[in-house]
């Protein structure tokens, strides 16, 4: 099987074509994003935390970037703050103050909110007493309950205004397109543990939109990935399972462009998967946007101007779907980035990533730009049965 590797290699080699020139319109406009996402029927937020990363004062501690983000934002997600190992890091006893503080700042600045994640699929991901669990005599009963409680305590303590969550995340191996066993699923079936999940976060939440989120994206590389989450979705679908959108994390990089050699084929094979998974009824929500620029030449004009048509492209051709109502990116600035330190994503000559829709400086870049010039060309969207407004402001 190729590997990612041998792919940013050749793809690497024809970086010329997806840098050639192309119609990247200067934002001087004023206008925040999330207004002009509204006017079109969506809304545009951001991921930012306080755990995961010691560099606090670069996230949620740093009013300039919090500023940015009210300006910018009408959607809200923690990063790591409302996962099951930070939520809940030892059984019974709870971690609730970071997300209590990051939520509380959300709604005082009017913000959507959306619960990350109810459940982590892969056992690298979930606490380690839960993995460590003796589930004893009747462990399928067991398993349930368990589930019940983390469904329970994160619906419960977050509260109703969450308008989506993400109930289970990744859940598919990229390499094979099989479903993760963890824990809990060895004993209650995966497909049935999943399911489970989706009921019982339904129970708990009966207007948010429940998404299934992973991070298959339009790459060749990924069509094991992409064939495994559409089984998936084709299986829960039969089951009825109560699942509303498949949620895009949309870390693109160069192996996703839709230009230049390859490209053609790579746009098709998205918009053939977003027509399946349209097609059983499902909608769409980007989760976490963000481009790797690693493959890409150290001049900075050069990649910025690469990611942002890497973007421009990308959500071009997502957000052509009128059931994709939201877009969120994962960080507004590049030096809050989860790629700055992924040591997968770290370019050989050591220069710091430009993931992000503005610098580390707050500047707006042309991935900014492009992002708005994409929301003001896409069709409009009707309004959505479990649409829910942000909640409202608190003084």
């Amino acid at each position: 099987m190729t590997s990612r590797r041998d792919t940013l290699r050749t793809l690497a080699a024809g970086v010329g074509t997806l840098l050639a020139p192309s119609a990247f319109t200067k934002e001087n406009s004023p206008t925040a994003l999330k207004d002009i996402a509204s006017l079109k029927g969506l809304r545009f937020g951001n991921a930012m935390g306080l755990l995961g990363d010691e560099r606090r004062a670069r996230r949620f501690g740093d009013p300039a970037y919090r500023a940015l983000m009210a300006r910018e934002c009408n959607m809200f997600v923690a990063e790591n703050e409302t996962k099951w190992q930070a939520f809940e890091p030892r059984p019974g006893v709870f971690n609730t103050a970071p997300a209590d503080e990051l939520l509380a700042w959300a709604r005082k600045e009017s913000m959507a909110i959306r619960g990350h994640t109810v459940m982590w699929q892969s056992p690298q991901w979930m606490p380690a007493w839960v993995n460590q669990l003796d589930l004893g005599a009747q462990p399928g009963d067991r398993a349930a309950r368990i589930l019940a409680e983390r469904v329970k305590s994160m619906c419960q303590h977050l509260g109703s205004d969450v308008v989506s969550y993400d109930v289970i995340n990744e859940a598919v191996a990229p390499q094979d397109g099989k479903l993760i066993d963890n824990v809990l699923s060895k004993h209650l079936g995966v497909v049935g543990q999943i399911d489970m999940a989706f009921r019982l976060t339904r129970a708990q939440a009966p207007n948010a939109e429940l998404v299934y989120n992973d991070y298959m994206g339009p790459s060749k590389d990924s069509g094991k990935h992409r064939a495994g989450v559409l089984k998936l979705l084709a299986e829960l679908k039969k089951r009825g399972t109560p699942i509303d959108s498949l949620g895009l994390q949309s870390h693109l990089g160069i192996h996703d462009s839709m230009t230049g050699s390859g490209g053609v084929e790579v746009a098709r094979e998205w918009r053939a998967f977003l027509d399946e998974v349209v097609g059983m009824g499902y909608g769409l929500v980007v989760t976490e946007l963000d481009v790797s620029d690693k493959g890409l030449p150290a001049d900075i004009a050069t990649r910025d101007a690469a990611t942002a048509e890497l973007a421009r492209n990308y959500l071009e051709l997502t957000l052509s779907y009128p059931v994709c109502r939201d877009l969120l990116v994962w960080g507004l600035a590049d030096h809050v980035s989860w790629l700055q330190d992924w040591k997968d994503a770290k370019r050989p000559d050591g220069l710091a990533q430009r993931p992000t829709p503005y610098d580390s400086a707050l500047r707006a870049k042309p991935m900014r730009a492009a992002i708005a010039d994409v929301l003001r060309s896409i069709p409009e969207r009707a309004p959505s049965a479990r649409a829910t407004a942000a909640p409202s402001r608190q003084t």
